[in-house]
């Protein structure tokens, strides 16, 4: 049987990279906030616990996104399928990324695609272009993590 998983991706400040990637990736910002009012009222989880962003509330340090096609827990928001976690820690980021995210254009032109990137808070790294084996940018995030359009 095959394994359900998503990818983790340490931040400075996790509901605001989520933000970013919500818009990049066209995907939709999880909800916890039903789960958050039955742990709160429940007395299993602090009022220090908690933020509010976007006016939602949702657990301090951590925010997801997931695909809007794919299903999810009414109940906590976590997505079933694929989706990103974003989790604050205490240091910067240091040094190259050893895994990153592609994001492909379904049809159209690259440079429309970096150009929103960019408008939502992207930056340029470097241009890459391999003539028939591929043309794509490496760009960096609001917080430097880096990832390809294509």
């Amino acid at each position: 049987m095959a394994l359900n998983w998503k990818l983790v991706i340490d931040s400075r400040n996790a509901a605001t990279l989520a933000d970013f990637w919500v818009a990049a990736l066209e995907y939709e910002l999880e909800d916890p906030s039903a789960l958050i009012e039955q742990l709160l009222a429940a007395g299993r989880l602090g009022e220090d616990a908690v933020v509010e962003h976007n006016g939602r509330k949702t657990f301090r340090g951590y925010a997801a996104i997931r695909h809007p096609d794919d299903p999810f827990d009414q109940t906590s928001g976590v997505g079933h399928g694929r989706r990103l976690l974003f989790q604050d820690v205490p240091e910067d980021k240091s040094g190259k990324n050893r895994l990153h995210l592609d994001v492909h254009r379904e049809h159209g032109d690259l440079d429309a695609l970096v150009a929103r990137l960019e408008g939502l808070g992207a930056t340029r790294v470097r241009e890459i272009d391999k003539g028939p084996a591929g043309h794509w940018w490496i760009m960096q995030d609001p917080e430097g993590n880096e990832f390809c359009a294509a």
